[in-house]
């Protein structure tokens, strides 16, 4: 016998207490089925450099093979070559940008798909990125405006905290009584 909340009522509506999960994006749903539908059969296998590619962890598969060669890609803790058959359940650790990524195989595509089906491929598990610095870069010039003239060069060596030692403001450079020679 089912539990009450999990048994519709008579007029076909169930309890107020059941969860129900939300309604998926009509478009999105439609690519899931579409990916599902070009998915792999049983016992096929996916590399690893063609998969983290296809799951948008990296922009193209040679970047993808590239990291694997370079020791950047762990699977269940292993170092592994870009030929390597990753499985469903793996642990995949990738370093990519700066930023370590850490995700679980949930389903395995061999052919990019869309960023709201790809994030189905997997469960991630990685840190929270570094939070961006909140002030401007320093000494970024618009492109196109030329070779820097002399005084934008001082200006920007002395935003940058580069300043000469007979600039106003610059940081204090012990002496040491030698002059460069040619002087």
């Amino acid at each position: 016998m089912a539990l009450p909340s999990q048994d519709p009522d008579a007029d076909g509506t169930q309890d107020a207490a059941a969860p129900q999960a939300p309604a998926p994006d009509p478009g999105t749903a439609a690519a899931v089925a579409a990916a599902e539908a070009a998915g792999l059969g049983a016992g096929e296998t996916v590399r690893i450099d063609s998969w983290v590619w296809a799951v948008r962890l990296v922009k193209t598969r040679s970047l993808g093979a590239t990291a694997c060669r370079g020791g950047h890609v762990h699977v269940n803790g292993e170092r592994v070559k870009p030929a390597y058959s990753v499985r469903v359940g793996d642990e995949v650790r990738l370093r990519h940008e700066g930023r370590e990524r850490v995700v679980i195989v949930k389903r395995l595509i061999r052919k990019r798909v869309g960023a709201p089906v790809a994030a189905q491929c997997y469960i991630d598990n990685s840190p929270p990125p570094p939070p961006r610095a909140a002030v401007a870069p320093v000494g970024i010039r618009d492109r196109g405006t030329g070779r820097p003239t002399k005084r934008d060069r001082r200006e920007l060596e002395r935003l940058r905290g580069l300043g000469t030692p007979d600039a106003p403001g610059a940081p204090d450079v012990p002496d040491t009584g030698r002059r460069r020679p040619g002087r």
